[in-house]
């Protein structure tokens, strides 16, 4: 591991070189470069036996050996990496050749056209004969490049871990291509994306605990959004019939593996729908992402081998709760029970806080390929409809995947009646700052909103899954993180 003294050793010598360039009349920071092409289309394109091949390509330098007259470099750039070799012959004695040449190192970013074609091993070159500084790295890369060792200094210094780690450049690439393959799937479906507001002047659409800030001028306190599920549910009563938002919630509550305050939803809402139109939806996105992103319908995920192929299952709450739990769902002493054999300190609990909790404790782990959890205690539930044969249990399902959950679906509640009586019930023993009720909403709905169906799905989660990897911040660029006082 390099120490902060090597570092500082290292940043000497490299700013020393940077002075050499400057010395020479080179702008070390360089400028536009125009006309080049990816490391991936360049070596793609390459002809063998074909003469005057001419390539153009800019990267950093991730590899370089100086063997006297000759320098071979392996150069990166966002699709992969290409050789680029230099010599006294074709560059010549001006100051953007040879000698410039021989004051690169690693990290540097450089610009290279020459001759395309291929060393005595095979490996395809650009035999540069023009050759650009664009950006003098000053600190010392990781060694060999072979990645970042410490984990959390990689999601400190992404921007080291992009270039330092191919395999994070693509799990990033893959990223965005799932988002827009989402975009893709929803509106060919004739769903509108939309934006809701981030700043809020009453945290709803979830329970949880939000961030608050101030507005200055309007002297008022507001929340960032833990959902935006209640400004969507407006875009319904005013007739978007479909609508989605692929959203940023944040949460004040824990770290883990699977949690970051700040994260990525998908969130949709289509009127005239219910959850069952939810769930065929759910299970028809997902399995285009793992058709189009994954090598087939078996998935790695952990120590776990996830089997996407359709159907997927459907099981009432209350049968997992009996086959995992060994509780009835009715039978609250038993459940209590079980509580205080998971360590719950129940007591105080509301009954349907300690089921929950049991079923959390009992039957989540047990969820491992795609599962519909589906028909939950309605006291759970305060923005679902309720069944009608049942009232006692609502009408939605969360989505479990790899022991966690990846989705959550309502038949939405729509009678601005019930929906007050749940707000104020959901409102007691809170904090007085946040035991508002969103009364707008209400008279949102005593407008009417048309019966329909809505949707979240965990993006980060879902990225966890598709891209095999097990720690949420491992696929959001810039985690939040502890401060700590350590010296780059």
């Amino acid at each position: 591991m390099t120490t902060t003294g090597e570092n500082n050793k290292f940043e000497r010598q490299r700013k020393e070189k940077l002075s050499r360039i400057k010395e020479m009349g080179i702008d070390p920071y360089g400028g536009k470069y125009e006309g080049t092409e990816s490391a991936a289309d360049i070596k793609g394109g390459f002809v063998e036996g074909r003469d005057n091949q001419r390539a153009k390509c800019a990267g950093r330098i991730v590899l370089l050996r100086d063997i006297g007259k000759l320098i071979f470099i392996t150069l990166r750039d966002w699709s992969e990496t290409i050789q680029v070799g230099l010599s006294k012959k074709l560059l010549g004695e001006d100051a953007q050749g040879w000698p410039l040449a021989k004051l690169l190192e690693l990290g540097d970013i450089i610009g290279a056209a020459g001759q395309l074609g291929k060393t005595k091993t095979g490996e395809i070159t650009i035999w540069t004969d023009s050759l650009t500084l664009l950006s003098k790295s000053l600190m010392q890369p990781p060694e060999k490049f072979h990645g970042l060792a410490d984990v959390d200094l990689r999601y400190r210094q992404r921007y080291v871990d992009l270039w330092a780690n191919p395999e994070v450049m693509e799990r990033f690439k893959k990223r965005s291509a799932v988002i827009s393959s989402i975009r893709e799937f929803l509106k060919a479906r004739g769903f509108l994306e939309v934006e809701t507001p981030m700043m809020q002047s009453i945290p709803g659409g979830a329970a949880a605990k939000p961030f608050t800030t101030h507005h200055n001028k309007l002297d008022m306190d507001l929340f960032l959004r833990i959902a935006p599920e209640l400004f969507l549910k407006r875009l319904l009563v005013g007739g978007m019939e479909k609508v989605f938002e692929i959203n940023r919630n944040f949460r004040n509550e824990g770290l883990s593996r699977q949690h970051n305050p700040e994260f990525t939803m998908l969130e949709l809402y289509q009127a005239h729908a219910d959850y069952f139109t939810m769930m065929d939806l759910t299970e028809e996105l997902t399995c285009s992402l793992v058709e189009k992103y994954c090598e087939g319908e078996q998935v790695e995920f952990d120590d776990m081998q996830i089997d996407f192929s359709r159907p997927w299952r459907r099981v009432k709450y209350a049968e997992l709760l009996k086959e995992y739990g060994g509780c009835g769902i009715d039978d609250i002493k038993a459940i209590r029970k079980k509580g205080a054999e998971l360590g719950l300190d129940e007591a105080d609990m509301d009954d349907a806080v300690v089921i929950h909790k049991v079923f959390e404790g009992t039957v989540e782990d047990n969820l491992i390929n795609p599962t519909f959890v589906l028909d939950w205690p309605a006291a759970l539930c305060p923005l679902t409809k309720c069944k009608k044969d049942e009232p006692k249990y609502a009408e939605r399902f969360e989505l479990f995947v790899g022991k966690m959950e990846m989705a959550n679906a309502y038949t939405e509640l729509n009678d601005p009646a019930i929906q007050e009586e749940n707000f104020k019930i959901q409102l007691r023993g809170q904090e007085e700052s946040m035991a508002r009720m969103d009364t707008d909403f209400i008279t949102a709905l005593k407008y009417g909103m048309p019966p329909a169906g809505g949707l979240g799905i965990g993006i980060d989660r879902l990225m966890m899954v598709l891209t095999g990897v097990t720690s949420i911040r491992d696929v959001v660029l810039f985690p939040l993180l502890k401060n700590v006082n350590r010296e780059s």
